[in-house]
């Protein structure tokens, strides 16, 4: 445990209560401080914001700087405030595709392994969906087994992210007016890496030095992510675990348990914890922990491997990305595993205060003062029994233990696959009564909102509070990631949420029966969303392309380079996005003005900037409105009482 100052009590800089609306998170972050431990709450008030580095105009992309750029001074090359804050954004945008689609990657490979008999522990699940992706790709499965299938889909796949020319397949999914405006603009991705790549070199020093030409790559940068690196993730992670179905669990640090071993897993790659998951559950696993002491082994997840394990195995989420350092100071956790993405350093920091012991899996990534245990699909089952060995030797050596009581229902599991079965039914799927109910105005559109938390403003808030204010209008909400979690925490995404709901929005909720808040899985998933969006332009009535339908996306509380790439991506294929906090080019107006308004003309999306969750609202209920009133669907039609004479007039066709 570290040294208190002075041997005097630390004391929060900001009060707990100001920094997060989550009560759990509130008593750890008090409990931390009387441990001496440091959490993201402590540092967030010692750290300044650099004005140039927050808006985009500081250049560090030479030597000759870094260069603090305005409007009105340039950077020693003479580069303007609009050139260096295209250069951040498209960085971040190459940034972002890049962790998504390396996840993508190492799915990928995953997949492959067990298709050629090398990895023990992985098969194939979802057989519907293993043909599916492979009539994308154009693999004829006559005369496959389903293990040469997987093996020929598995080997496509990999070949998306080096390919040099032509496009990318998942490309096609996409309502044709959308390829066809994507050609004309020259933005469809040719491979996922050549776009990733070409993104860095023209953001170098004196290559591309316009701001438009730059953005422009972003977009087909951004398009690698979704309908590609990001999609193949979602679509082969289902083909190999399931495609996820509705479930009930159990969110929030309460579901820590104090008599059993608990093992967090956190990160974004589920393809170890679904071993976990299983293995956890043999009898020598299940006997081992007894004879520790424990009544059982505890499984519980944060950040974007929580969703994932959430809602195909039904596994309890701990928290999300704030609270993985809280999870800790419980003195409850005796394994927190970690892969990429999202995880702070300071983890094993903490953990000196407690007998938590952090590992990290992933040959990405390493952490000074965790245990490194390398995960490989061939010895996963191996490593998975090591782990669990591990944290139930660690279980003896528990300190005191504090686990807030906060926990709460959620039910997890809408995939597009899902959604078009409720809906419709095994014969009649469709989003045809989605469509009707957005025509008829009972749902007024449909909101995708997403993204992290940021310890600049109060965790949670924002999420929690515009989904209400959205719901409450008759929108329905799509969501993913640690905004997912925020919401489950506030019991939105339970049905008994249609209380918070419209009268139209709850009349539908409550007759198909789902929450007005739909969880659709972790970050990557957010490529389920586009899918939605394609299906509702496909089903009819509400217009021929995606940028004419009442929708809109949203990162209230967004903090990573991912988001960044997710918002663009959404914006190339249409859609309204807003940020909350802060935005990453407000140091030039000349870009951020393109990016709001004229954007909007090259392919009908665009971004918006608004922190206060009240006025998000409000501009994303405008924007809906807006794309009602174009599509002539705003005003409810009048019902007419047919007499005698009106009826002999009908004509039969």
């Amino acid at each position: 445990m570290k040294e208190r100052e002075n041997n005097e009590e630390r004391k929060p800089q900001i009060a707990p209560e100001m920094q997060t609306s989550c009560s759990a998170s509130v008593k750890m972050i008090n409990k931390v401080v009387k441990d001496g431990a440091e959490t993201a709450f402590q540092r967030v008030a010692d750290l300044k914001k650099c004005p140039f580095g927050s808006s985009g105009t500081c250049c560090q992309v030479c030597n000759m700087g870094p260069c603090r750029v305005s409007e009105t001074r340039a950077g020693v090359c003479g580069a303007e405030a609009s050139t260096v804050a295209a250069r951040n954004f498209g960085r971040m945008v190459a940034a972002g595709t890049s962790a998504h689609s390396d996840h993508g990657r190492e799915v990928a490979m995953t997949f492959l392994a067990p298709a050629k008999g090398e990895a023990p522990g992985y098969e194939i699940r979802d057989e519907g969906k293993l043909f599916m992706v492979a009539d994308i790709f154009g693999i004829d499965p006559a005369g496959k087994n389903k293990k040469d299938l997987a093996i020929a889909v598995g080997e496509a796949a990999l070949a998306e992210f080096g390919k040099q020319e032509g496009e990318i397949n998942f490309i096609k999914r996409a309502p044709q007016t959308r390829q066809e405006l994507w050609r004309k603009l020259g933005i469809v991705p040719r491979g996922i890496d050549r776009e990733i790549v070409e993104m860095l070199h023209r953001t170098s020093i004196g290559v591309d030095q316009d701001y438009r030409h730059i953005i422009t790559h972003s977009l087909r940068t951004a398009l690698a992510d979704g309908w590609g690196g990001s999609m193949l993730a979602t679509e082969l992670q289902d083909i190999m675990f399931g495609t996820p179905i509705p479930l009930r669990a159990r969110v929030n640090l309460g579901v820590l348990k104090e008599n059993e071993v608990n093992i967090i897993i956190h990160g974004h790659e589920p393809l170890l914890p679904e071993v976990m998951v299983t293995v956890a559950r043999e009898a020598e696993m299940q006997e081992l922990a007894k004879k520790a002491g424990a009544k059982g082994i505890n499984i519980a997840g944060i950040c974007c491997t929580a969703n994932e394990l959430l809602m195909r195995r039904g596994i309890p989420v701990a928290g999300n990305f704030l609270q993985q350092e809280l999870a800790i100071a419980t003195g409850a956790v005796d394994l927190m595993i970690v892969d990429v993405q999202c995880i702070m350093q300071s983890l094993p920091e903490v953990a000196k205060c407690y007998h938590t012991e952090v590992v990290t899996t992933s040959q990405r990534a390493q952490i000074k003062g965790a245990t490194h245990v390398e995960f490989h699909p061939h010895n996963a089952i191996e490593l998975a029994r090591e782990l669990i060995k591990k944290a139930i030797a660690n279980y003896p050596k528990r300190g005191k233990v504090d686990i807030p009581k906060e926990e709460m229902d959620l039910v997890a599991g809408f995939s597009h696959e899902t959604v078009n079965y409720i809906l419709g039914g095994r014969f009649r799927a469709s989003y045809r009564p989605l469509n009707d109910n957005v025509i008829n105005g009972r749902i007024r559109g449909v909101v995708g909102v997403v993204g992290c938390n940021n310890p600049r403003v109060k965790a949670d808030y924002a999420h929690t509070t515009l989904v209400k204010e959205l719901i409450a209008n008759n929108v329905l909400v799509l969501t993913t990631g640690c905004g997912a979690i925020a919401c489950a925490k506030e019991g939105l995404l339970i049905p008994e949420a249609i209380e918070y709901a419209g009268s139209g929005l709850k009349e539908v909720c409550e007759a198909v029966g789902i929450p007005p808040v739909i969880h659709m899985g972790s970050c990557v998933d957010n490529s389920r969303l586009l899918i939605a969006a394609t299906e509702m332009v496909k089903e009819g009535g509400l217009g021929e392309d995606i940028s004419q339908v009442p929708l809109a996306g949203c990162a209230p509380e967004w903090m990573s380079e991912k988001a960044v790439a997710i918002g663009q991506y959404f914006v190339a294929s249409g859609v309204k996005v807003g940020f909350g906090v802060s935005f990453p080019t407000m140091g030039s107006e000349i870009l951020s003005d393109f990016l709001f308004k004229d954007i909007e003309e090259l392919v009908g999306g665009s971004w918006f900037c608004e922190p206060d969750p009240f006025e998000m609202a409000k501009i994303l209920i405008e924007h809906i409105d807006g794309k009602r009133r174009a599509l002539g669907i705003d005003r409810k039609k009048e019902r007419v009482l047919y007499d005698m004479e009106m009826r002999r007039r009908l004509e039969v066709v």
